[in-house]
């Protein structure tokens, strides 16, 4: 490969969370491991890879110029996004005008949420929910109604249809999140799968807040359909997040943007994002974007993939062989893995928290699924060089996964 995704890179304090947190945020981190036991960060959903080089270009280029005083998004910018969208994912007439800042994609949802609905009022989401979901939507006051995923009988996370409208109706709900992909069951929705949920919700009268960040990470042969191109109903009523913070590695530079085609939705949304006064771009992220919406970005992403594709095929096939009672889903897109432990801790007398701290003591820093709705469930992240995954597969068979 051209690009490098088998070192071992060293994050040891230099502002990772995955990495300098361990044993600091109680219900959150994981603990350090014991004494000969080195950490395999597998918990916050970042990359233990570096970024793409024409990141880091962009950026020591700009930092060259030694004033970084007030300025707004330049056309390079808006014309980096409309072509990535164009590229990646097959859109077509978006302008710039249809897009907007956001300092993240938590904070377009609730920009969005504060725009169109009063404290006290239920939202929809699917469960396993992903915990920025959860947290920033009660922490503003809203009441959440999961629609449950469910599994069908290979093992692939399904929608409920008649589920969801059923509890739109019954508790008179108007806005609700979509996940596409979703986090952290992995799913890549199909066409159809995204048209037959956006006609539950038109008929509820629902607006659609589509968590989109995970966009980029597909793998294998699957396909991003962009939640705005099913349907025009579709188009109208969707406020779309984006960003490349996710593909990148770059949440730490702090930069997402919203596409929303409706004029009343946007403005809307647009008026409530600005009025805490600080829903502004970094002009370094600025350029940051546009450094990896290059041709090269591309071609990185490509090779990152494949990259990913390995390691989640790897992992899969080594959980499923080797621990039975573990169940999962092989993901179809994001780097993450959710594992349902509930048949194997019940099997061994072992609760889901011994089990967790089984890993975190030899290294394994995996995440508690319980805060993402995912009871007797871990969260697990791929994102890191091969040597790594297996290390940890082999950890998990020896030390963990026993009686």
């Amino acid at each position: 490969m051209q690009y490098d995704f088998t070192s071992i890179m060293d994050r040891r304090g230099k502002d990772a969370l995955a990495v300098d947190a361990l044993g600091t945020m109680p219900d959150m981190a994981p603990t350090p491991p014991k004494d000969g036991f080195s950490l395999i960060p597998m918990w916050v959903a970042d990359m233990n890879f570096p970024t793409v080089p024409t990141v880091t270009k962009a950026i020591i280029e700009r930092a060259q110029h030694p004033a970084f005083g007030y300025f707004t998004p330049t056309d390079e910018y808006y014309n980096a996004i409309i072509d990535w969208q164009r590229k990646r994912n097959g859109v077509t007439g978006l302008t710039k005008e249809h897009i907007g800042y956001e300092n993240s994609v938590i904070g377009g949802l609730v920009s969005t949420l504060t725009a169109f609905a009063a404290p006290g009022d239920a939202v929809l989401l699917h469960s396993p929910t992903y915990i920025g979901f959860t947290n920033s939507i009660t922490n503003n006051g809203y009441r959440i109604v999961h629609s449950p995923l469910k599994r069908d009988k290979q093992g692939v996370w399904r929608m409920d249809f008649e589920d969801m409208d059923r509890r739109l109706r019954e508790n008179n709900i108007h806005i609700a999140v979509f996940c596409s992909p979703h986090n952290p069951c992995g799913r890549v929705w199909e066409r159809w799968e995204i048209e037959r949920a956006m006609e539950v919700y038109q008929a509820n009268d629902c607006i659609v807040i589509a968590d989109e960040i995970w966009s980029d990470i597909i793998l294998e042969d699957h396909k991003h359909i962009p939640t705005q191109s099913v349907s025009d109903d579709a188009r109208e009523r969707t406020v779309a997040l984006y960003a490349p913070t996710k593909t990148f590695n770059l949440a730490g530079l702090v930069n997402s943007y919203h596409i929303i085609y409706s004029k009343y939705l946007r403005d809307r949304v647009v008026a409530k994002g600005s009025k805490s006064h600080y829903n502004e771009m970094n002009v370094l992220s600025m350029h940051a974007l546009i450094g990896a919406y290059q041709p090269e970005g591309r071609e990185w992403l490509d090779q990152l993939l494949q990259t990913l594709s390995g390691n989640v095929s790897y992992a899969y096939d080594y959980i499923s062989t080797h621990f039975p009672g573990v169940s999962l889903f092989k993901p179809e897109g994001t780097y993450m893995l959710l594992l349902d432990c509930s048949a194997w801790c019940q099997e061994h007398g072992v609760d889901i928290k011994q089990l967790e701290r089984r890993g975190w003591d030899v290294g394994v820093a995996w995440q508690d699924g319980e805060m993402f709705n995912a009871p007797c469930s871990i969260r697990m992240n791929l994102a890191l060089p091969f040597s790594l995954v297996v290390e940890a597969m082999q950890r998990l068979g020896e030390y963990v996964f026993v009686d």
